[in-house]
């Protein structure tokens, strides 16, 4: 995994930034990259820029590179989203979520014009599955949640599928902004993800998975020598 790779990505990300725009920001190294530089170019060429971060973590880093938040309403035009990956697939699907903020990047993927996802090429795979899925799930009843996924995984052919709790190596659960629990499935090989997302989106007390479907108009991954963008 290379930090060059990751700033050349959110650098040519940055090309595609216009006056005016409403952009959200994305959670991760990745996006690091891309807000801080958004803060630059905003400084550099007087741009009026507002942006919607998806953590806490990323409005802190947009707030300290003096970048313009707002709240979105009914109302908000979401001209550009700029999100990194943890795996991106030939088909320009997805797995997010490792930063915990799944949903709420879910959220502002889907409502902006333009979904662009930054990666190394570390992240570029032929099939989905290595890195283990994250599920957000609600906190009451987690336990019954964690046993339907396993049933249902299991029907889809995945026996014995490890899932865990995303915790903290000192103690206690990780939450996500919202205050869910993350459950990490590992499972190795995702035959078919489309109806993957669609079956654990099903499952009560699943919040939200982190394979985003269909979402990215455009993914540009950072090379050893450049950049190699993919439209969808």
């Amino acid at each position: 995994m290379s930090t060059s790779q990751k700033e050349r990505a959110a650098l040519a990300a940055l090309e595609l930034v216009r006056d005016g725009m409403t952009i959200g920001l994305g959670t991760g190294s990745t996006a690091a990259f891309f807000i801080e530089g958004l803060g630059r170019k905003i400084r550099e060429e007087g741009l009026e820029i507002e942006a919607i971060p998806t953590s806490q973590a990323s409005d802190a880093l947009a707030r300290k590179a003096g970048i313009e938040l707002i709240i979105p309403d009914e109302t908000t035009v979401i001209d550009l989203d700029v999100d990194g990956a943890d795996e991106v697939s030939a088909e320009g699907h997805l797995i997010k979520g490792g930063g915990a903020a799944l949903l709420r990047e879910k959220i502002i993927a889907r409502a902006a014009k333009q979904f662009v996802v930054i990666a190394d090429e570390s992240k570029s795979v032929t099939e989905l599955g290595a890195f283990p899925l994250p599920i957000e799930i609600e906190q009451f009843g987690f336990a019954l949640t964690v046993r339907a996924l396993r049933d249902m995984l299991a029907g889809e052919g995945h026996e014995g599928v490890e899932l865990s709790l995303r915790h903290y190596e000192e103690g206690g659960f990780v939450l996500s902004d919202g205050g869910n629990f993350i459950v990490d499935a590992k499972l190795g090989r995702i035959r078919e993800p489309v109806a993957l997302e669609s079956a654990l989106n099903m499952i009560p007390g699943v919040v939200d998975c982190g394979l985003f479907i269909g979402m990215a108009d455009q993914v540009i991954i950072g090379t050893a020598d450049g950049i190699d963008t993919r439209r969808y």
